[in-house]
């Protein structure tokens, strides 16, 4: 946890923005895999984590803000716990550490939140996407499933939104470690990766790096020698000579920030000619969306330099033609580029988007329908304290080529006969995490390989 008095001033501003009524805050409650007691690894609510900093399962918080009172709710452990957990904090001890003073059982809030309602009292809520959380508001305040969405506070939503988007100095350190426990992982898997090898002895070693520091994973390992599937998850594949082994993942911090870095490179010592080409031109289009990072423009901008050099490059290379601006325009270059430049990121891998991608990224402006740009998970203007992803990539989808192929989809700008021969050539992709500053940017954590010569010598080190 940060200092008691991080949350009490998160806490303060979060009233004055709300200015009236009930904020409620659930934590997360474990959850089985199979049965009770088999648990997946627990992971705190990240708002809740936000405004309290406790760790811990099954708690709700109650902010009365026209009263300036604050509860913690949750039961203590109790002796047949105790055989099996060991000795825990107290809740009362653990909301101190927090700058709470009263704490009350579980069953208490009921009462509570029931005089509020005979009351009408305003009781904001954020919409939950644990089902666990969606029963619990059906049990305490009567709001069916399906009406969640209706009754979710946009208010509270808005202002959540507004506090934790600009990252502090004590949440940008903590997202530097998790990004140089990101570096540190993906060193590991440039060094160890070997023809014969699996993907998931590859990825075996990856999560060892993090769960060696007392850490975990941000996300579930992307580690394949099939780059063009971008979320692929399976690690049953044989690393062979000649392939491109695609690496996605990072590292979170013991307080839940995260980190998220992408590597490609050759299960090979060496590039081959055809895949520096491509490695080369995926390296363009991320420097192209990197020097356009600036305080005061719209991530789209970003986004849009990205697909610019990306339809340069395959234009150079003989697989696309026509004007560039008029492609990239038309989507012509989502053939390569099917998805967004980036997405925030801070106690979330992609930071808030439980509160809705429209509002977090767009700051609630409707989204594009053009097949690549719709996949933009974030586009609004940056502002000092922004933390995000660069992730350009280029990949080769044969089914996408296949389809667009048939229906002579933008003909005027695809060479297909080119296109063909690198229809198996699979995906590369490099990220990287940033933060705006006042003047520019600045690139979180420590260098992570990513030139031809210095990926190449790690991989004949």
């Amino acid at each position: 946890m940060f200092q008691a008095e991080v949350y009490i001033q998160r806490r303060k501003i979060l009233c004055e923005k709300i200015g009236s009524g009930l904020i409620l805050f659930w934590g997360n409650d474990e959850s089985p895999m199979n049965y009770p007691d088999n648990t997946y690894h627990f992971r705190q609510h990240s708002s809740f984590l936000y405004y309290f900093g406790i760790d811990f399962p099954s708690l709700a918080a109650v902010i009365d803000v026209d009263n300036q009172h604050q509860i913690i709710f949750g039961d203590d452990y109790t002796i047949d716990d105790v055989v099996w957990m060991g000795p825990q904090p107290t809740i009362a001890e653990r909301a101190k550490l927090s700058g709470i003073e009263e704490t009350q059982p579980l069953v208490k809030l009921y009462t509570i939140l029931k005089e509020a309602q005979a009351s009408r009292k305003v009781i904001h809520f954020l919409p939950p996407y644990r089902p666990e959380n969606k029963i619990k508001l059906l049990r305490f305040l009567n709001v069916r499933p399906d009406q969640i969405n209706v009754n979710a506070s946009s208010e509270l939503v808005k202002v959540v939104i507004s506090q934790r988007e600009i990252k502090s100095v004590e949440e940008i350190s903590e997202i530097e470690k998790a990004v140089d426990l990101s570096v540190d992982m993906h060193l590991a898997a440039m060094k160890i990766a070997r023809p014969g090898m699996t993907e998931a002895q590859v990825a075996a070693k990856v999560y060892e790096v993090a769960l060696a520091q007392n850490c975990n994973i941000s996300f579930p390992i992307i580690a394949t020698i099939n780059g063009q599937t971008l979320h692929n998850h399976s690690h049953y594949n044989l690393l062979k000579e000649g392939d491109l082994f695609l690496l996605d993942a990072g590292a979170e911090s013991q307080m839940h920030y995260a980190g998220d870095l992408s590597s490609t490179f050759p299960v090979s010592k060496k590039f081959t000619e055809v895949q520096k080409q491509i490695y080369l031109a995926s390296l363009k289009a991320h420097e192209a969306a990197v020097n356009t990072i600036a305080p005061g423009i719209k991530f789209k901008e970003v986004h849009f330099a990205a697909c610019r050099s990306i339809a340069t490059s395959m234009k150079e290379l003989g697989l696309m033609k026509g004007d560039v601006d008029e492609a990239v325009s038309e989507g012509a270059h989502a053939l390569f580029f099917p998805c967004g430049t980036g997405h925030m990121m801070g106690l979330d891998v992609h930071d808030m988007e439980d509160l809705g991608e429209l509002r977090v990224g767009y700051n609630g402006e409707s989204k594009s329908t053009q097949f690549g740009l719709k996949s933009l998970r974030l586009a609004k203007e940056l502002l000092p304290g922004h933390v995000f992803t660069i992730e350009p990539g280029i990949y080769f989808i044969p089914e996408l080529i296949d389809l667009w192929k048939s229906t002579g989809k933008l003909n005027d700008f695809l060479n297909w006969d080119e296109i063909e021969k690198f229809r198996n050539f699979g995906g590369i992709r490099n990220e990287e995490d940033f933060l705006v500053t006042e003047n520019g940017f600045k690139r979180l954590g420590k260098a992570k390989p990513k030139t031809i010569e210095e990926v190449e010598a790690l991989r004949n080190s």
